[in-house]
């Protein structure tokens, strides 16, 4: 796992996926909100999913979003946790769509980004 130490200065973009990964894990009450960009710029939005006969979390419940609207790949993804990284499940479904170097940004549910990894 390659990881960068969180800058300060965010891409427009990025901080967006952030603020609305923060938002689906708030509205929704879940532990986990996540946002994937896919490669014409359209976001999916997702919060974790716990019910008895499926259980995912917030970023495989994104990228699932992703590829069922036609998505072909993602530039980034962003994950709101309480969790100090994304899990390997989660980077593994990031990378499927997007490719080993796709950005996994990881931000606290103060919506702090405490780190960037990359999917490979």
């Amino acid at each position: 796992m390659t990881e960068t130490t969180p800058s300060i200065e965010l891409d427009p973009e990025d901080r967006k996926i952030i603020t609305l990964a923060r938002s689906a894990r708030a509205r929704n009450e879940v532990a986990e909100g996540a946002a994937v960009r896919d490669e014409t710029g359209r976001t999916y939005v997702a919060g974790s999913v716990d019910l008895d006969s499926l259980k995912l979390s917030a970023l495989r419940t994104a990228v699932a979003m992703a590829v069922a609207s036609g998505a072909k790949s993602l530039e980034a993804a962003a994950v709101v946790t309480d969790a100090d990284t994304a899990s390997e499940e989660d980077r593994a479904a990031v990378r499927d769509l997007g490719g080993p170097a796709t950005p996994v940004l990881v931000a606290g549910p103060d919506g702090v980004l405490r780190v960037s990894v990359a999917a490979g």
